[in-house]
């Protein structure tokens, strides 16, 4: 957490306290009669833990704060209230451990295409590029390269018509997106399910045009309601079986 991000931080961690000793609390485990609001301040406590959760490096390289984070945890929060099924919800054994589960589900999502959202550009600095190609076998060379390419692609440049992989290691040596594109296609056709391949190559539009959750669930045949969730989970599983499978010398001369 930056330091000029504590007086708001502060202030944000009394406004909480106060609401959570104003606030109904569930009788005997019972979530069912409370209202929308009073589940939300009841759960602000476990957007603090998944957004403290969140890897340092994956805040958007430094642009979003832990304040940010908690911000979109709890819009995350509020839109998964209102999907609540209290009939479901009341049939469960642990009421308390079954809206967590929900819960946290919607939470991370957001948080994460908040991140994801703000990332901007991604460059593989130089200083790691010359301690990779020093040690072509290091395996993490691979999570590198695969990070650092589906984490791009998301922020082209306002105005980019291509629907392809923006990434520019070097200003000198730029990718030869369309080449790039077919290559990550091949080694995705290797290596990942026909639903993980389909999500990938229509979530980042890597021979089609870019599509969004809902469109790349209504083709793989994934429930709508809970797109976001699911076709996030599915390319985060894919890019790690491709990190996991794909050996460092089949990338080196694109780094």
């Amino acid at each position: 957490m930056r330091k000029y991000n504590i007086a708001n931080y502060v202030r944000y961690k009394k406004d909480v306290e106060a609401q959570l000793k104003r606030v109904k609390k569930p009788v005997d485990g019972d979530y069912c009669f409370l209202t929308n609001k009073e589940i939300e301040i009841n759960f602000l406590p476990l957007v603090e833990t998944l957004a403290r959760k969140q890897s340092t490096s994956d805040q958007a390289s430094g642009v979003l704060s832990i304040n940010d984070l908690l911000q979109e945890g709890a819009l995350g929060l509020c839109a998964a209230v209102t999907k609540l099924d209290r009939e479901l919800l009341a049939k469960s054994d642990d009421q308390e451990k079954t809206l967590k589960s929900f819960l946290s589900k919607r939470i991370k999502g957001a948080i994460r295409r908040a991140v994801d959202t703000n990332r901007g550009d991604i460059r593989i600095p130089e200083h790691k590029l010359n301690e990779i190609r020093k040690n072509p076998k290091d395996e993490k060379m691979v999570a590198m390269f695969f990070n650092s390419i589906f984490s791009s692609i998301d922020s082209k440049p306002p105005g980019d018509e291509d629907n392809m992989a923006y990434q520019v290691i070097d200003k000198s040596e730029p990718y030869n997106i369309a080449l790039l594109n077919t290559y990550l296609l091949s080694l995705m056709r290797q290596h990942l399910t026909p639903v993980q391949y389909d999500v990938l190559r229509l979530g980042y539009g890597l021979d089609c045009d870019k599509h969004s959750a809902n469109e790349i669930a209504a083709k793989v045949g994934i429930n709508v309601l809970t797109a976001h969730v699911r076709i996030s989970q599915i390319k985060r599983d894919a890019i790690q079986v491709l990190i996991d499978n794909v050996d460092s010398s089949q990338v080196l001369d694109y780094l």
